[in-house]
């Protein structure tokens, strides 16, 4: 393809693409008490204290069985479950629960992720391609039911088809049989038809009950039944805003839902919001980007009681890298550190810019949360927002790569995060702050997935759930409760295990920001999974409720309460 037709297609790309509008680790005791929980249907609801008869559960073959990896290598006798692609397509049990759950436990827990990394002898090449998998795990009574069962998205129903790629996932490209089939692929790249809708990053349950799983494309907005994982369908928006990309981590409260979309024809970002109970995003506001060529990655962005913060990172979207068959260590992505780096707050009631200012350099792919801070008169002077930062580095994007997670455990290759902490003045500074809230040693120089207690989303807070080091480590490997105001962490580590995102649940009628629970599912070094519940308090374990088989990584959950609302739309 010539120069000229290459710059014509990364235009219509973007036009394609924009909108309308420490301590070291230790690893905590566990409970002596071991209990067999009674199997169970499928629905959370059957989740009983009497003991129904025993339904047909599809055992788990007695070893794993990959197919072999045309990239990266076989998957061999040490390499870790957390990088395997599940077993089977579906699974549903009771699980067997070593400690003692707490009997107000009460609900679903539901994890989302890439599962399944490979098509017949092809293996994908990174974390991020997988097909997404859903993982549940039920409690009540002190009792838990596990199931997991593949996301129907249209992308993974014609892999499963065609036994090959037929969509553009995060690194991976449908290969043309021709030239004219890969123009063919161009086009529909255009329109966006060629993008994925494989939803496997987040899962949010929305205030009307419906629950989605999510990614960076608009289409992979999917509808799931969080009591029988069955995918209900897309997920349709019904305004016209338009756009094919938007934050993978909406914001989303018992009455609203808050969204990003980059533009990347006139470099910037719609705010939208969606009321509870409807699929129409309203537009909000608009911010401009202050750098360019194209507007910084937006993974997850934090909110405040009045306001929207809308990052602008150097880390910034490329048209042109759309466009390759093969991918470049950034991905979608190019780093220009020449352009800046910025935070924009948008007021929520006018959809005004109330502060733009520039800030130093930062790489995150997940924000913790944000808060107001007042005068004595009750006046808003500053905004502070805590990320899990990257020191500005991009190597975390290709230490993803398939290949890098099972060769390289062991090694002390893990690039360093901390805990950022911005503060960003309402006084008309045209600079803002970014400081590391901790010492990064306090949790091994790793940090990132994180969750706090979702009453205090928005608002000041204290403490954070995430995802820890304990070196040396190629990926984080323990879990940690983080006090920003001691300024302190507690870890809990156990060797060659792969902790997920520790979700904090709180205790119904609590009084205290961390009393409840944190439950991560975690994939073990022998070859098992299990969902762990750590005290919120103290960070020690409570209770494990053991799969009969091993758990791949995943990356997001939420918390489904036994009385949410139910909507049938």
């Amino acid at each position: 393809m010539s120069p000229a037709m290459l710059q014509a297609s990364s235009l219509c790309v973007s036009a394609a693409l924009s909108g309308a509008a420490s301590r070291p680790g230790r690893l905590a005791s566990r409970g002596q008490c071991k209990r067999a929980a009674v199997p169970q249907p499928l629905a959370a609801s059957a989740v009983t204290e009497a003991a129904p008869p025993a339904p047909a559960v599809v055992a788990p073959p007695a070893r794993p069985v990959d197919a072999p990896r045309r990239r990266g290598g076989r998957g061999g006798a040490g390499e870790l479950v957390a990088w395997k692609s599940i077993r089977q397509e579906r699974w549903e049990g009771a699980l067997e629960v070593d400690g003692e759950l707490p009997l107000w436990l009460d609900g679903t827990y539901l994890r989302n992720g890439p599962g399944l990394w490979n098509l017949g002898d092809y293996g994908f090449r990174h974390l991020f391609d997988g097909y997404a998998t859903l993982v549940r795990v039920s409690f009540r009574g002190g009792r838990a039911v596990g199931a997991h069962r593949q996301i129907e998205s249209e992308a993974y129903k014609a892999a499963r088809a065609h036994g090959k790629v037929c969509y553009r996932e995060f690194s991976e490209v449908p290969k043309p049989d021709s030239f004219m089939s890969y123009v063919g692929q161009l086009a529909s790249l255009f329109s966006g038809s060629s993008l994925t809708d494989n939803s496997n990053t987040g899962v949010v349950m929305l205030g009307d009950g419906r629950v989605i799983c999510l990614t960076e494309t608009i289409k992979g907005s999917i509808q799931v039944d969080p009591d029988t994982l069955d995918t209900v369908g897309k997920f349709q928006y019904t305004d016209k805003l338009g756009g094919l990309i938007h934050s993978a981590h909406p914001i989303v409260t018992d009455t609203e839902f808050w969204t990003l979309i980059p533009d990347l024809i006139r470099p910037g970002y719609v705010v939208a919001r969606m009321d509870t109970g409807t699929n129409e995003r309203q537009f909000v506001g608009r911010v401009d980007c202050r750098g360019g060529p194209a507007p910084g990655w937006v993974h997850s962005f934090p909110i405040t009681e009045h306001y929207v913060l809308v990052p602008e990172m150097p880390l910034r979207y490329c048209a042109k890298n759309l466009l390759r068959a093969e991918p470049t260590p950034l991905y979608k992505f190019e780093w220009h550190l020449e352009s800046g780096s910025y935070m924009h707050v948008m007021c929520k009631a006018s959809g005004k810019i109330v502060a733009s200012v520039e800030v130093p350099p930062f790489v995150t792919f997940h924000f913790i949360n944000a808060y107001e801070e007042t005068d004595e008169e009750g006046r808003v002077k500053a905004i502070v927002a805590d990320c899990c930062e990257h020191n500005a580095n991009t190597a975390i994007l290709d230490k993803l790569r398939l290949h890098n997670l099972r060769s390289s455990a062991g090694q002390d290759v893990l690039p360093d995060a901390r805990v950022g902490r911005f503060r960003i003045p309402l006084d008309g500074s045209p600079f803002g702050e970014l400081e590391t809230a901790l010492d990064p040693e306090e949790h091994g120089r790793g940090m990132d997935m994180c969750s706090i207690n979702p009453k205090h989303v928005g608002r000041e807070y204290r403490y954070a759930y995430a995802c820890g080091a304990r070196r040396p480590c190629n990926f984080p490997n323990t879990l940690t409760k983080v006090d920003l105001v001691e300024r302190t962490a507690k870890n809990w580590h156990e060797e060659g295990s792969v902790p997920s995102e520790p979700f904090f649940v709180p205790r119904p009628g609590a009084t205290e920001e961390d009393d409840g629970v944190a439950i991560s599912m975690v994939s073990a070094k022998d070859g098992s999974g299990y969902a762990l519940v750590l005290d919120g308090k103290t960070f020690e374990e409570v209770a494990r409720a053991k799969f009969p088989y091993g758990l791949p990584y995943g990356l997001h959950c939420c918390w489904v309460p036994r009385n949410r609302n139910k909507h049938d739309g």
